[in-house]
């Protein structure tokens, strides 16, 4: 069950008096507070995830690249292999 600073404002106001209740409130919320602040320096944001789902974009392209490049050096390599072989194979 929450309960809201209202509702807890009132029943401590009850039991221990207006500016005792106003004193353990402020207290509360601003321990509250602190808590959130420091929960929020180490979760992820939404602006977080973006910038995250950024460089693995960006990392995937260049491996794309790179995979590309190796073809290309694989193929060329292959032709070579072939040209060499076919001319040692004719002589």
């Amino acid at each position: 069950m929450i309960v809201s600073d209202i509702t807890l404002y009132e029943m401590l106001k009850a039991k221990l008096g207006e500016k005792e209740a106003t004193a353990f409130v402020t207290i509360l919320e601003n321990k509250v507070d602190k808590k959130f602040e420091e929960a929020k320096n180490t979760l992820a944001t939404k602006e977080d995830l973006a910038k995250l789902e950024i460089k693995i974009a960006e990392g995937e392209a260049r491996l794309t690249m790179r995979m590309f490049y190796f073809w290309i050096g694989q193929v060329a390599v292959i032709a070579g292999m072939l040209a060499y072989f076919f001319k040692s194979v004719s002589h």
